[in-house]
């Protein structure tokens, strides 16, 4: 049986992209979460309905034992499955200029986004080399890419992540292995809800916000035997406020 974990799955892009790879194909999708069960429940109900499956997998991607454990044991309960497709979207902002940022808002940014994409495909890169083939999708930003006023953790957590996607495309792709970043700009989610939507949206080329599954289809390509021959990229899907 072969499988697809999204990480952050429960809620916003990543319930998106989990419902998109679950009506795009045949995989498994395997729903990460960390605190929102309830959430991350509703997301798998959906993709149940609909015909698809799935199932959860609570772990804190910044805690490397809690990944590892939570991993190695989904490994043992399901000895035949083969995980394909990593996509690390689960992330945190803790926004705020940087000549005022405590020492926890830049450590906890940088342990979930930087060092959550590490400890995740870390553990399942070495299958997928084992497998020679595998999918791997980094959930990055604007702000990665562009830079933001405010978000300097965030920044430097998802540019270090985009670094990181080239370097490992060039180590992996023998194997048939692809690696590739989506940079998302301004996506109606939770974590854009205290915006000023109607003011932003007039920085973006086409004066709107994106929505999830706008991104979700972006995924779902990259995560597909269509996208085999692109990787080591970073696609901006921003409205062309950056580009």
């Amino acid at each position: 049986m072969k499988y697809a974990l999204v990480t952050g799955g429960s809620r916003g892009i990543g319930k998106a992209i989990c419902l998109q790879l679950a009506a795009d194909s045949e995989y498994h999708i395997i729903i990460n979460y960390h605190k929102n069960k309830t959430a991350a429940a509703e997301t798998l109900q959906t993709i149940e309905k609909t015909g698809g499956k799935g199932s959860l997998l609570p772990f804190d991607v910044s805690n490397k034992e809690e990944v590892d454990n939570a991993l190695e044991s989904f490994q043992e309960n399901n000895p035949e499955a083969i995980i394909e497709i990593l996509v690390n979207n689960a992330g945190i902002t803790k926004d705020g200029l940087f000549m005022w940022m405590k020492p926890e808002d830049w450590n906890s940014v940088i342990n979930t986004n930087l060092n959550g994409f590490f400890n995740v495909t870390n553990h399942l890169i070495q299958k997928m080399l084992m497998n020679r083939y595998g999918r791997i999708v980094n959930i990055v930003s604007l702000a990665g890419v562009k830079g933001n006023a405010g978000q300097v953790n965030y920044a430097a957590a998802k540019g270090a992540v985009v670094a990181a996607t080239k370097s490992l495309a060039q180590e992996v792709g023998k194997r048939n292995i692809t690696v590739n970043a989506v940079a998302p700009g301004f996506i109606k989610s939770e974590m854009t809800e205290d915006l000023d939507e109607k003011e932003l949206k007039k920085l973006v080329p086409l004066n709107r916000f994106g929505n999830p599954e706008e991104v979700a289809h972006l995924v779902s390509f990259l995560a597909s035997k269509k996208a085999s021959y692109i990787t080591g990229v970073v696609i901006n899907i921003n409205g062309g406020i950056y580009s």
